[in-house]
């Protein structure tokens, strides 16, 4: 870990204003630091881009709680710390012959941090990361700890799953498991865009996670990565065209970050060595992008996707790379895909702040005539009044809110900004 890691988020372009920075070991500890707290929030991997985690209190990080997964394999559930990353947690699971449905790209993210802001991988099949919860444990503003289970607890467990830091500390969490599973990763290179806006849904549906990634600026994207789930280790032949895009080789054309190493393609492996996209050399060390992310109902999702294609000139100077993914439907109050169906559209800037700032309000206003929320832990232009309006349930979050945490100990600039109590 870096020096002072803790004040500021992993980009490095955000600094937290905490007074006091706690590491406890234990849920009594949790509960103890809450209770004597003013203000509290809790920060996981720092994969955050805007002030979501931030605060003038008390700042808390859930690392050194017992990282020891709890499978039970007749109910095929896995009680684990909340803030255990999935780097650490999957390989636990595969060694009982479990696993989860679905991975973030990076594995470096806490469990609890992804859940919190309906973080996701890609498929049209698989839902959100925060789906897989099916009970947390949460230490509340007075210091107690409450339960809340997807079975009994109803609209409560649903607005509390998703609920960006606002109702309390979630220290445990209950998993749903699935047997362990092989995928194999294959790259296909310029995908047309005429060929993508004809065949969107057979194309997303060409495997059991697919990605595309284009620059906007051709008229193709650049690579596509099909995830397939596979029988074993042997590597499997795959169609040699895939929509007009051809299967290159093993390795992805264009220069690869310097601070992680690509999933390979073409050869075959357990389902958390395939299902993200990256591995970093050092998850603790200073990120160089921004990032930016808005959801689609899936209706929309090739008009869409068109308009970002006509801004291409604007984007083009603070532009890294970009990523579209799909999105199963959810109950969750605050997630991305609450009620529908949904298409992703991220944007890895450049470490650009004023010039990404200048572009957002753009690329909002192309998105919005098709209801696009933005990924609540990355940047956007978007008003509180805005966020309402797209999220069906986020007045009914801000009573929750009220329940929970009346006295606004959990509360901090983001929370005033766009849930205002």
């Amino acid at each position: 870990m870096l020096p002072n890691w803790h004040k500021q988020n992993w980009s490095g372009h955000a600094s937290y204003g905490a007074v006091r920075f706690h590491r406890p070991k234990t849920v009594a500890a949790v509960q103890d630091i809450v209770r004597r707290a003013d203000k509290v929030k809790v920060i996981g991997s720092r994969h955050c881009f805007n002030d979501i985690a931030d605060t003038s209190g008390d700042l808390l990080w859930l690392g050194d709680l017992d990282s020891t997964a709890v499978i039970d394999p007749e109910r095929r559930i896995a009680t684990v710390n909340a803030g255990i990353t999935y780097e650490a947690l999957c390989p636990q699971l595969e060694r009982a012959g479990f696993a989860l449905a679905n991975l973030p790209s990076l594995k470096h993210v806490t469990v609890i941090g992804a859940a919190m802001t309906a973080t996701h991988g890609s498929g049209d099949a698989l839902a959100n990361l925060a789906m897989a919860i099916s009970k947390l444990e949460m230490v509340t503003a007075n210091g107690d700890c409450v339960e809340l289970a997807r079975e009994c607890d109803g609209d409560t467990f649903r607005g509390a799953v998703v609920s960006v830091g606002a109702l309390g500390v979630v220290t445990r969490v209950v998993l749903d498991l699935e047997p362990s599973f092989f995928v194999q990763q294959d790259n296909y290179e310029k995908l047309p865009f005429r060929e993508m806006f004809a065949h969107f849904d057979e194309i997303t549906a060409g495997g059991y996670s697919v990605s595309l990634f284009p620059s906007w600026q051709h008229d193709w994207v650049e690579n596509v990565w099909v995830k397939r789930r596979v029988p074993s280790l042997t590597p499997v032949d795959v169609p040699r065209q895939f929509f007009g895009a051809a299967l290159a080789s093993a390795k992805p054309s264009g220069e690869p970050a310097l601070d992680r190493t690509r999933t390979p393609c073409g050869l075959p492996g357990v389902w958390h060595e395939r299902l993200p996209h990256y591995a970093f050399h050092d998850a603790w060390a200073v990120g160089n992008e921004l990032q930016s992310e808005y959801f689609i109902p899936r209706k929309h999702a090739v008009a869409a996707i068109a308009a970002v294609l006509a801004l291409r000139e604007g984007l083009a100077p603070v532009l890294g790379r970009s990523e579209i993914r799909t999105v199963r439907a959810d109950d969750l109050w605050l997630s991305s895909a609450y009620g529908q169906d949904t298409v992703a559209i991220h944007f890895n800037w450049l470490k650009d702040g004023e010039g990404v700032a200048r572009v957002l309000p753009v690329l909002e206003a192309a998105l919005l005539p098709f209801g696009a929320r933005p990924h609540l832990g990355k940047l956007f232009a978007m008003s509180a009044a805005q966020l309402a309006a797209v999220h069906p349930r986020w007045t009914d979050f801000r009573q929750l809110v009220r329940q929970f945490d009346p006295a606004g100990k959990f509360n901090n600039r983001f929370l005033e900004k766009y849930l205002p109590q």
